[in-house]
């Protein structure tokens, strides 16, 4: 193997066990954490249900935004006064919106944009694809041959070649 090879294999490794290692890192920092067990274990529960509004396609708990530790801690505060982890998740959605939710509720807003949207789209492609069909079907009709220029292919195809001549 060649060095230049050999240095790509490396360099491969070195960025495979990087990423590898970043997946688990969270970013709740240890004086964010509640101190008994059970609290902290329903602040995680809940925190993960929780999109930050920075990053988007994290949960709080992964996101090293200042917006999301402000939720996580917002979070742990609304525990520590005693609150079910369904008032606590209603409280952040009349805040917030169900954009804050990773996994929004099946409501009749998301069922129309996620049931009946997918099949209005396809259904308005295939129409569309049928329209075209039809266009490119008709136009290529439309572009036959006029009877003068059907006469002229027909007499060019009756002459006669010579041989050794191209026709």
């Amino acid at each position: 193997m060649t060095p230049r090879g050999r240095r790509v294999r490396v360099s491969a490794a070195v960025v495979l066990a990087l990423a590898l290692s970043a997946g688990g890192a969270f970013a709740v920092n240890p004086g964010e954490q509640l101190p008994d067990p059970a609290q902290e274990a329903r602040a995680r529960e809940i925190s993960a249900e929780l999109r930050c509004m920075v990053c988007q396609n994290q949960s709080i708990d992964d996101s090293d935004a200042p917006l999301a530790k402000d939720l996580r801690l917002l979070v742990r505060e609304r525990i520590k006064a005693g609150d079910s982890d369904r008032q606590v998740l209603s409280f952040l959605t009349d805040r917030y919106g169900e954009f804050v939710l990773l996994r929004p509720r099946l409501r009749g807003e998301t069922l129309l944009l996620w049931g009946f949207a997918p099949a209005i789209l396809v259904l308005g492609l295939a129409g569309y694809a049928f329209w075209a069909f039809r266009v490119r079907r008709r136009s290529a009709a439309a572009q036959g041959l006029t009877e003068e220029e059907r006469a002229r292919v027909e007499a060019l195809l009756d002459r006669d070649v010579e041989p050794g001549r191209p026709g």
